[in-house]
């Protein structure tokens, strides 16, 4: 099911009060663990290399979520969410590469990103267009 600006803004939910309440972040985070556990199981030549480099993208994700989360105006806002969606795109290439070196299937971490890619588009989306810039 497509997530759009809307779903983010027309449900009850009370306003975030962290970005813990986030379920893009909480999904951003999952994202972490899970390349964390990947990665665990990469080659031990690749601890300096694709492994760390893998950790370090994945975990920009939520940080830049996180930080976007307390600024003020919406393109502080969205500044930070877009730096969390190169950061997305980055390790979609890294999944590739993964893959192709025959390290892992990454077909669910692919499909997880998907999902986080979808989200951070809704609430980018959703922070623009709102009527207030605290959303």
């Amino acid at each position: 099911m497509p997530v759009s600006a809307s779903s983010f803004m027309a449900d009850h939910r009370p306003p975030a009060k962290s970005f813990q309440d986030l379920l893009l972040w909480r999904k951003a985070h999952d994202l972490v663990l899970a390349i964390y556990l990947l990665t665990a199981d990469f080659p031990k030549q690749e601890t300096y290399g694709l492994s760390l480099q893998m950790r370090r993208t994945a975990v920009s994700i939520p940080a830049n979520i996180a930080e976007g989360f307390r600024r003020r105006s919406k393109p502080e806002k969205a500044r930070f969410l877009n730096i969390a969606e190169g950061s997305l795109e980055e390790l979609r290439y890294f999944l590739i590469l993964t893959a192709d070196l025959g390290y892992s299937d990454t077909a669910q971490l692919t499909a997880a990103i998907e999902e986080v890619s979808r989200l951070l588009n809704a609430y980018t989306t959703a922070i623009l267009t709102s009527s207030s810039s605290h959303s």
